[in-house]
Protein backbone atom coordinates (compact mmCIF):
# COMPACT_ATOMS: atom_id res chain seq x y z
CA UNK A 1 0.00 0.00 0.00
CA UNK A 2 1.40 3.27 -1.08
CA UNK A 3 0.78 6.33 1.18
CA UNK A 4 0.81 9.93 0.29
CA UNK A 5 3.05 12.27 2.21
CA UNK A 6 0.06 13.77 4.00
CA UNK A 7 -1.27 10.34 4.89
CA UNK A 8 2.08 9.31 6.34
CA UNK A 9 2.42 12.52 8.31
CA UNK A 10 -1.11 12.17 9.69
CA UNK A 11 -0.42 8.58 10.78
CA UNK A 12 2.83 9.67 12.43
CA UNK A 13 0.93 12.52 14.12
CA UNK A 14 -1.73 10.16 15.44
CA UNK A 15 0.86 7.67 16.61
CA UNK A 16 3.07 10.21 18.35
CA UNK A 17 0.29 12.20 19.96
CA UNK A 18 -1.44 9.06 21.24
CA UNK A 19 1.80 7.51 22.47
CA UNK A 20 3.20 10.67 24.10
CA UNK A 21 0.03 12.29 25.42
CA UNK A 22 1.87 14.23 28.20
CA UNK A 23 5.61 14.27 28.73
CA UNK A 24 8.00 15.94 31.14
CA UNK A 25 11.26 16.90 29.46
CA UNK A 26 14.37 18.50 30.94
CA UNK A 27 16.91 20.41 28.89
CA UNK A 28 18.63 23.71 28.16
CA UNK A 29 16.78 26.51 26.40
CA UNK A 30 18.27 27.69 23.13
CA UNK A 31 17.30 30.14 20.36
CA UNK A 32 14.33 31.56 22.26
CA UNK A 33 12.06 34.08 20.52
CA UNK A 34 9.35 36.21 22.12
CA UNK A 35 6.86 36.83 19.32
CA UNK A 36 4.71 39.97 19.23
CA UNK A 37 1.63 37.70 19.37
CA UNK A 38 2.69 36.55 22.84
CA UNK A 39 3.75 33.05 21.69
CA UNK A 40 7.20 31.69 22.61
CA UNK A 41 9.36 29.74 20.20
CA UNK A 42 12.55 28.02 21.34
CA UNK A 43 14.61 24.85 21.27
CA UNK A 44 15.39 22.56 24.16
CA UNK A 45 18.58 20.53 23.99
CA UNK A 46 20.95 18.28 25.87
CA UNK A 47 24.46 17.15 25.02
CA UNK A 48 23.44 15.23 21.87
CA UNK A 49 19.88 16.21 20.80
CA UNK A 50 17.63 19.20 20.11
CA UNK A 51 13.84 19.58 19.86
CA UNK A 52 11.66 22.43 18.66
CA UNK A 53 9.27 23.86 21.21
CA UNK A 54 6.35 26.25 21.22
CA UNK A 55 4.42 27.79 24.11
CA UNK A 56 1.28 29.59 23.08
CA UNK A 57 0.27 32.90 24.61
CA UNK A 58 -2.31 31.51 27.06
CA UNK A 59 0.24 29.19 28.70
CA UNK A 60 3.09 31.73 28.45
CA UNK A 61 1.07 34.35 30.38
CA UNK A 62 0.79 31.96 33.33
CA UNK A 63 4.54 31.62 33.80
CA UNK A 64 5.84 33.04 37.08
CA UNK A 65 9.26 33.72 35.58
CA UNK A 66 10.81 34.64 32.26
CA UNK A 67 12.30 31.97 30.00
CA UNK A 68 15.83 32.93 29.00
CA UNK A 69 18.65 31.59 26.85
CA UNK A 70 20.72 28.89 28.59
CA UNK A 71 18.24 28.11 31.40
CA UNK A 72 18.06 24.55 32.65
CA UNK A 73 14.32 23.91 32.48
CA UNK A 74 11.72 21.20 33.03
CA UNK A 75 8.86 21.35 30.52
CA UNK A 76 5.35 19.97 30.90
CA UNK A 77 4.38 19.30 27.26
CA UNK A 78 2.64 17.20 24.64
CA UNK A 79 4.21 16.01 21.40
CA UNK A 80 2.58 17.48 18.31
CA UNK A 81 3.24 17.11 14.58
CA UNK A 82 2.92 19.94 12.08
CA UNK A 83 1.53 17.93 9.14
CA UNK A 84 2.20 20.42 6.29
CA UNK A 85 5.93 20.20 6.93
CA UNK A 86 6.23 16.90 8.65
CA UNK A 87 7.89 18.51 11.68
CA UNK A 88 7.24 17.48 15.22
CA UNK A 89 7.64 19.68 18.24
CA UNK A 90 6.83 20.01 21.91
CA UNK A 91 3.70 22.00 22.67
CA UNK A 92 4.65 23.32 26.12
CA UNK A 93 1.88 23.69 28.67
CA UNK A 94 4.08 24.84 31.54
CA UNK A 95 7.68 25.15 32.73
CA UNK A 96 9.63 25.10 35.96
CA UNK A 97 13.30 25.82 36.59
CA UNK A 98 15.41 22.73 37.19
CA UNK A 99 16.93 22.76 40.67
CA UNK A 100 15.00 25.78 42.03
CA UNK A 101 11.44 27.00 42.32
CA UNK A 102 9.78 29.09 39.65
CA UNK A 103 8.88 31.81 42.13
CA UNK A 104 12.44 32.06 43.42
CA UNK A 105 13.76 32.43 39.90
CA UNK A 106 11.06 34.95 38.98
CA UNK A 107 11.92 36.93 42.12
CA UNK A 108 15.62 37.11 41.22
CA UNK A 109 14.91 37.94 37.58
CA UNK A 110 12.57 40.82 38.45
CA UNK A 111 14.92 42.08 41.13
CA UNK A 112 17.82 42.29 38.65
CA UNK A 113 15.60 43.93 36.05
CA UNK A 114 14.28 46.62 38.40
CA UNK A 115 17.70 47.26 39.88
CA UNK A 116 19.08 47.86 36.39
CA UNK A 117 16.23 50.35 35.78
CA UNK A 118 17.18 52.29 38.92
CA UNK A 119 14.12 51.36 40.98
CA UNK A 120 16.29 50.65 44.05
CA UNK A 121 18.45 53.79 43.78
CA UNK A 122 19.00 55.11 47.32
CA UNK A 123 19.45 58.67 46.06
CA UNK A 124 15.81 58.71 44.94
CA UNK A 125 14.46 57.59 48.32
CA UNK A 126 12.35 60.25 50.01
CA UNK A 127 12.43 61.09 53.71
CA UNK A 128 9.38 60.37 55.80
CA UNK A 129 7.59 63.31 57.45
CA UNK A 130 8.53 63.82 61.09
CA UNK A 131 4.95 64.46 62.21
CA UNK A 132 2.57 63.05 59.58
CA UNK A 133 -0.99 64.38 59.66
CA UNK A 134 -2.54 61.94 57.19
CA UNK A 135 -1.67 58.27 56.56
CA UNK A 136 -3.06 56.09 53.77
CA UNK A 137 -3.09 52.39 54.73
CA UNK A 138 -3.15 50.11 51.68
CA UNK A 139 -4.11 46.70 53.06
CA UNK A 140 -6.97 44.26 53.48
CA UNK A 141 -9.73 45.49 55.78
CA UNK A 142 -10.12 41.94 57.12
CA UNK A 143 -6.43 41.26 57.72
CA UNK A 144 -4.68 41.12 61.07
CA UNK A 145 -2.12 43.62 59.75
CA UNK A 146 -4.73 46.40 59.78
CA UNK A 147 -5.65 45.78 63.41
CA UNK A 148 -1.99 45.69 64.40
CA UNK A 149 -1.34 49.03 62.73
CA UNK A 150 -4.45 50.69 64.18
CA UNK A 151 -3.53 49.47 67.67
CA UNK A 152 -0.06 51.01 67.42
CA UNK A 153 -1.50 54.27 66.02
CA UNK A 154 -3.91 54.52 68.98
CA UNK A 155 -1.09 53.87 71.40
CA UNK A 156 1.52 56.17 69.92
CA UNK A 157 -0.10 59.17 68.23
CA UNK A 158 -3.86 59.70 67.95
CA UNK A 159 -3.61 63.10 66.24
CA UNK A 160 -3.04 61.52 62.82
CA UNK A 161 -5.79 61.01 60.24
CA UNK A 162 -6.01 57.49 58.78
CA UNK A 163 -7.54 56.53 55.41
CA UNK A 164 -7.96 52.83 54.62
CA UNK A 165 -7.64 51.69 51.01
CA UNK A 166 -9.06 48.16 51.07
CA UNK A 167 -7.19 45.92 48.63
CA UNK A 168 -6.48 42.30 47.82
CA UNK A 169 -3.18 41.12 49.24
CA UNK A 170 -3.28 37.52 48.03
CA UNK A 171 -4.44 35.62 44.96
CA UNK A 172 -4.23 35.70 41.16
CA UNK A 173 -5.70 39.20 40.71
CA UNK A 174 -4.11 40.69 43.83
CA UNK A 175 -1.21 42.30 41.92
CA UNK A 176 -3.39 44.38 39.62
CA UNK A 177 -5.74 45.28 42.49
CA UNK A 178 -2.83 46.28 44.74
CA UNK A 179 -1.28 48.46 42.00
CA UNK A 180 -4.62 50.19 41.46
CA UNK A 181 -5.00 50.79 45.21
CA UNK A 182 -1.53 52.37 45.40
CA UNK A 183 -2.38 54.74 42.55
CA UNK A 184 -5.63 55.68 44.29
CA UNK A 185 -3.84 56.31 47.58
CA UNK A 186 -1.41 58.59 45.75
CA UNK A 187 -4.32 60.92 44.87
CA UNK A 188 -5.39 61.46 48.50
CA UNK A 189 -2.63 64.00 49.27
CA UNK A 190 -1.63 61.92 52.28
CA UNK A 191 1.74 62.45 53.93
CA UNK A 192 2.72 58.80 53.55
CA UNK A 193 1.40 55.50 52.15
CA UNK A 194 1.87 52.25 54.10
CA UNK A 195 1.62 48.93 52.23
CA UNK A 196 0.78 46.35 54.89
CA UNK A 197 0.29 42.60 55.03
CA UNK A 198 0.92 39.89 57.60
CA UNK A 199 3.21 36.92 57.16
CA UNK A 200 2.71 33.96 54.85
CA UNK A 201 4.37 31.73 52.28
CA UNK A 202 6.11 33.09 49.21
CA UNK A 203 2.98 32.28 47.23
CA UNK A 204 0.83 34.23 49.69
CA UNK A 205 3.08 37.29 49.44
CA UNK A 206 3.65 37.04 45.70
CA UNK A 207 1.54 40.04 44.66
CA UNK A 208 4.14 42.28 46.35
CA UNK A 209 6.74 40.77 43.99
CA UNK A 210 4.91 41.64 40.79
CA UNK A 211 6.30 44.20 38.37
CA UNK A 212 3.00 46.07 38.08
CA UNK A 213 3.12 46.76 41.84
CA UNK A 214 6.77 47.81 41.66
CA UNK A 215 5.90 50.26 38.87
CA UNK A 216 3.03 51.75 40.91
CA UNK A 217 5.30 52.27 43.93
CA UNK A 218 8.16 53.73 41.88
CA UNK A 219 5.94 56.30 40.15
CA UNK A 220 4.13 57.22 43.36
CA UNK A 221 4.49 60.90 44.34
CA UNK A 222 3.79 60.17 48.02
CA UNK A 223 6.50 58.66 50.29
CA UNK A 224 5.89 54.93 50.76
CA UNK A 225 6.62 52.29 53.42
CA UNK A 226 6.61 48.58 52.54
CA UNK A 227 5.57 46.51 55.59
CA UNK A 228 4.98 42.99 54.31
CA UNK A 229 5.28 39.73 56.22
CA UNK A 230 7.70 39.08 59.05
CA UNK A 231 11.18 40.45 59.64
CA UNK A 232 12.82 37.65 57.62
CA UNK A 233 10.52 38.17 54.61
CA UNK A 234 11.83 40.33 51.76
CA UNK A 235 9.66 41.20 48.78
CA UNK A 236 10.28 43.41 45.74
CA UNK A 237 8.15 46.22 47.20
CA UNK A 238 10.63 46.45 50.10
CA UNK A 239 13.38 47.50 47.70
CA UNK A 240 11.28 49.91 45.64
CA UNK A 241 9.54 51.71 48.53
CA UNK A 242 11.22 54.65 50.26
CA UNK A 243 11.39 52.72 53.57
CA UNK A 244 11.18 49.02 54.40
CA UNK A 245 9.62 47.99 57.73
CA UNK A 246 10.07 44.55 59.29
CA UNK A 247 6.35 44.24 60.10
CA UNK A 248 3.20 46.35 59.71
CA UNK A 249 3.43 47.32 63.40
CA UNK A 250 7.05 48.30 62.92
CA UNK A 251 6.03 50.57 60.04
CA UNK A 252 3.81 52.62 62.36
CA UNK A 253 6.54 52.72 65.01
CA UNK A 254 8.95 54.06 62.41
CA UNK A 255 6.46 56.57 61.08
CA UNK A 256 4.75 58.00 64.16
CA UNK A 257 6.34 59.62 67.19
CA UNK A 258 5.51 58.29 70.64
CA UNK A 259 3.15 60.64 72.52
CA UNK A 260 4.76 59.86 75.88
CA UNK A 261 8.22 60.52 74.46
CA UNK A 262 6.99 63.80 72.96
CA UNK A 263 5.47 64.92 76.27
CA UNK A 264 8.65 63.93 78.10
CA UNK A 265 10.76 65.80 75.57
CA UNK A 266 8.48 68.86 75.83
CA UNK A 267 8.71 68.81 79.65
CA UNK A 268 12.49 68.54 79.44
CA UNK A 269 12.55 71.32 76.86
CA UNK A 270 10.42 73.53 79.12
CA UNK A 271 12.77 72.91 82.05
CA UNK A 272 15.74 73.61 79.85
CA UNK A 273 14.19 76.84 78.55
CA UNK A 274 13.21 77.93 82.06
CA UNK A 275 16.75 77.36 83.28
CA UNK A 276 18.21 79.09 80.26
CA UNK A 277 15.76 81.98 80.66
CA UNK A 278 16.58 82.30 84.37
CA UNK A 279 20.30 82.33 83.62
CA UNK A 280 19.77 84.84 80.84
CA UNK A 281 17.60 87.02 83.08
CA UNK A 282 20.23 86.98 85.81
CA UNK A 283 22.96 87.77 83.32
CA UNK A 284 20.96 90.61 81.82
CA UNK A 285 20.15 91.92 85.32
CA UNK A 286 23.85 92.06 86.17
CA UNK A 287 24.51 93.71 82.87
CA UNK A 288 21.72 96.23 83.44
CA UNK A 289 23.09 97.12 86.88
CA UNK A 290 26.53 97.54 85.43
CA UNK A 291 25.20 99.78 82.66
CA UNK A 292 23.19 101.75 85.21
CA UNK A 293 26.33 102.40 87.23
CA UNK A 294 28.18 103.28 84.06
CA UNK A 295 25.37 105.65 83.10
CA UNK A 296 25.51 107.29 86.50
CA UNK A 297 29.26 107.64 86.22
CA UNK A 298 29.18 108.92 82.66
CA UNK A 299 25.80 110.63 82.54
CA UNK A 300 25.59 114.03 80.76
CA UNK A 301 24.22 115.63 83.92
CA UNK A 302 27.16 114.41 85.97
CA UNK A 303 29.56 115.46 83.26
CA UNK A 304 27.93 118.91 83.20
CA UNK A 305 28.31 119.22 86.98
CA UNK A 306 31.94 118.28 86.68
CA UNK A 307 32.41 120.82 83.94
CA UNK A 308 30.72 123.48 86.12
CA UNK A 309 33.03 122.63 88.99
CA UNK A 310 35.96 122.82 86.62
CA UNK A 311 34.81 126.22 85.30
CA UNK A 312 34.31 127.47 88.85
CA UNK A 313 37.78 126.27 89.83
CA UNK A 314 39.33 127.87 86.77
CA UNK A 315 37.42 131.09 87.48
CA UNK A 316 38.72 131.23 91.04
CA UNK A 317 42.20 130.41 89.83
CA UNK A 318 41.97 133.13 87.18
CA UNK A 319 40.78 135.67 89.76
CA UNK A 320 43.66 134.77 92.05
CA UNK A 321 46.12 135.09 89.19
CA UNK A 322 44.59 138.41 88.19
CA UNK A 323 44.73 139.82 91.73
CA UNK A 324 48.32 138.64 92.09
CA UNK A 325 49.21 140.27 88.77
CA UNK A 326 47.36 143.46 89.74
CA UNK A 327 49.08 143.67 93.10
CA UNK A 328 52.42 143.00 91.48
CA UNK A 329 51.86 145.66 88.87
CA UNK A 330 50.40 148.04 91.46
CA UNK A 331 53.60 147.76 93.46
CA UNK A 332 55.53 148.94 90.37
CA UNK A 333 53.24 151.81 89.35
CA UNK A 334 54.38 154.45 91.92
CA UNK A 335 58.02 154.43 90.79
CA UNK A 336 56.74 154.57 87.23
CA UNK A 337 54.54 157.57 88.10
CA UNK A 338 57.46 159.39 89.74
CA UNK A 339 59.75 158.61 86.82
CA UNK A 340 57.03 159.72 84.37
CA UNK A 341 56.51 163.04 86.27
CA UNK A 342 60.25 163.67 86.38
CA UNK A 343 60.57 162.94 82.70
CA UNK A 344 57.62 165.19 81.98
CA UNK A 345 59.03 168.07 84.06
CA UNK A 346 62.47 167.69 82.50
CA UNK A 347 60.94 167.62 79.00
CA UNK A 348 58.84 170.76 79.71
CA UNK A 349 61.83 172.56 81.21
CA UNK A 350 63.92 171.83 78.15
CA UNK A 351 61.16 173.00 75.86
CA UNK A 352 60.69 176.21 77.89
CA UNK A 353 64.40 176.99 77.59
CA UNK A 354 64.30 176.40 73.86
CA UNK A 355 61.19 178.50 73.49
CA UNK A 356 62.84 181.37 75.41
CA UNK A 357 65.87 181.17 73.17
CA UNK A 358 63.68 181.27 70.05
CA UNK A 359 61.78 184.21 71.36
CA UNK A 360 65.03 186.08 71.91
CA UNK A 361 66.15 185.31 68.38
CA UNK A 362 62.80 186.35 67.04
CA UNK A 363 62.96 189.61 68.87
CA UNK A 364 66.48 190.24 67.57
CA UNK A 365 65.27 189.82 64.02
CA UNK A 366 62.21 192.01 64.41
CA UNK A 367 62.29 194.64 61.51
CA UNK A 368 60.83 197.33 63.71
CA UNK A 369 63.86 197.19 65.91
CA UNK A 370 66.14 197.38 62.90
CA UNK A 371 64.33 200.52 61.62
CA UNK A 372 64.80 202.14 64.99
CA UNK A 373 68.54 201.71 64.60
CA UNK A 374 68.51 203.65 61.23
CA UNK A 375 68.02 200.96 58.75
CA UNK A 376 65.95 201.71 55.55
CA UNK A 377 63.94 199.60 53.12
CA UNK A 378 64.23 200.31 49.36
CA UNK A 379 61.07 199.83 47.28
CA UNK A 380 60.81 199.73 43.53
CA UNK A 381 57.42 199.75 42.06
CA UNK A 382 56.11 199.26 45.61
CA UNK A 383 58.06 196.07 46.11
CA UNK A 384 61.17 195.53 48.25
CA UNK A 385 64.27 195.26 46.10
CA UNK A 386 67.77 194.03 46.87
CA UNK A 387 70.39 196.70 46.41
CA UNK A 388 72.44 194.36 44.28
CA UNK A 389 69.79 194.49 41.60
CA UNK A 390 70.09 198.27 41.09
CA UNK A 391 71.92 199.72 38.01
CA UNK A 392 73.21 203.16 37.56
CA UNK A 393 70.46 205.56 36.63
CA UNK A 394 67.69 203.50 38.44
Amino acid sequence: MTLTVSQLNNQIKALLESTFERVTVRGEISRITYHSSGHLYFDIKDASSTMNCVMFRGNASKLRFRLEQGQDIVLDAVVSVYVPRGNYQLNCLGATPAGEGALALAYEQLKKKLEAKGYFNLEKKRKLPKFPKHIALVTSKTGAALQDMLRVITKRFQLVRVTLINTLVQGESAGANLASSIKRADTLQADVIVLGRGGGSIEDLWCFNEEIVADAIYHCQTPTISAVGHEIDYVISDFVADVRAATPSNAIEILLPDTYEILTAIAEMVRSYEKAFSNLLELKSHRLNYLHEQLKTNSPKLKLERKKERVHTLKEQLQKEFFYFYEKKSANILPLQKSLIQSRDLFISKKEIGLHSLMQNLEALDPKKSLKKGYAQVLMKKKPVDLKTFKPGD
